[in-house]
């Protein structure tokens, strides 16, 4: 009988070895999560202020940002902690909540975007009926599905990739804990339970990948009709940057989580891992609140009143 060593923790391998160049990562990532985390914030709080910024586009921008905030929460300050104490390690249960939050918050921001996608489709195609259709009842429904079906699908997803023990090799070769990684040293032989779970995370992903794209399809289609050039270029500008972060964010995605498992991850995975947890948190903001006038000129309201809220509890 063959001995197994089961495995009782991990060690994230990261980006370097040198603890010089951990502690540079560190500090950079460290940089790059107060900014994601900075302007998700500036934006919940702009929303949830301004009452000329009630309109469902905006409801679902506010969920948006929380789930930015969440996924970019998880594994960005375990690796910043990770960088600057020169310790990798991890335990099992930090994985899997880890694995089980990173799927959820990423299942669930996929199913926002395609119900803001789906909001702009009726606003853009069918303004006469927009309010009886996208009405506060069924964007609370929506976002609410949102977020059921993204911990489900990250309950499913994680109960799949720890359904066996671990063994050999304790390294995950990546900054947090993936399921190519973990695959790679699991001592099941099936991978049985992962098949489901994986088809359905295909199945739901191309699903909101098509409604975004027929939204879109439908929306841009309506805006060449329009004969203003001004607000054609004004559609283009706000529809095709959402396109680009949501592409880039679902190749990202389908590469973290989707790829085969290999012994050492090339540097163009990392980079894709990076992208994945690191860019729509930063870009989301910019393409979504810096970009739209109406989300600036709430800024520009919710300044002068600080002050003045500051001086009259003092």
């Amino acid at each position: 009988m063959v001995n197994v060593t089961l495995v009782t923790g991990f060690l994230l391998l990261g980006f370097f070895e040198d603890p010089s160049w951990q502690t540079l990562c560190g500090m950079l990532f460290l940089l790059l999560y107060l900014v994601a985390l900075m302007s998700n914030l500036l934006t919940i709080t702009v929303l949830s202020l301004d009452q000329k910024l009630q309109a469902p586009m905006y409801f679902f921008l506010k969920n948006l940002s929380l789930l930015d905030i969440s996924l970019v929460s998880i594994p960005i300050p375990k690796f910043i902690i990770n960088s600057l104490l020169h310790d990798n390690s991890i335990s099992i249960p930090g994985c899997a909540f880890q694995l089980l939050l990173m799927t959820s918050f990423s299942a669930g921001e996929i199913f926002i975007l395609t119900a803001m996608s789906y909001d702009r489709y009726v606003a853009i195609c069918c303004p006469l009926i927009y309010e009886a259709i996208v009405n506060s009842e069924a964007c609370v429904l929506m976002a609410g599905v949102s977020w059921a079906l993204g911990l489900l699908f990250g309950a499913v997803y994680t109960a799949g990739t720890f359904s066996g023990p671990f063994c050999g090799s304790s390294v995950i070769s990546e900054f947090f804990c993936n399921v190519p990684s973990l695959l790679k040293i699991s001592c099941s032989d099936t991978l049985l339970v992962i098949y489901p779970s994986l088809g359905i995370g295909v199945c739901l992903s191309l699903s909101c990948f098509i409604c975004i794209v027929f939204s879109y399809i439908h929306i841009l289609s309506t805006v060449l009709r329009i004969p203003s050039l001004k607000s054609q270029s004004k559609a283009f500008a706000t529809c095709l940057p959402h396109l680009v972060v949501f592409s880039i964010f679902m190749l990202s995605a389908f590469t973290v989580y989707l790829r085969l498992p290999s012994d050492a991850p090339s540097v163009t995975d990392r980079l894709l891992s990076v992208t994945y947890t690191m860019l729509p948190p930063i870009l989301n903001p910019v393409i979504y609140t810096l970009r739209n006038r109406d989300m600036k000129q709430g800024l520009r309201r919710l300044l002068p009143a600080l002050p003045a809220c500051q001086a009259s509890t003092a």
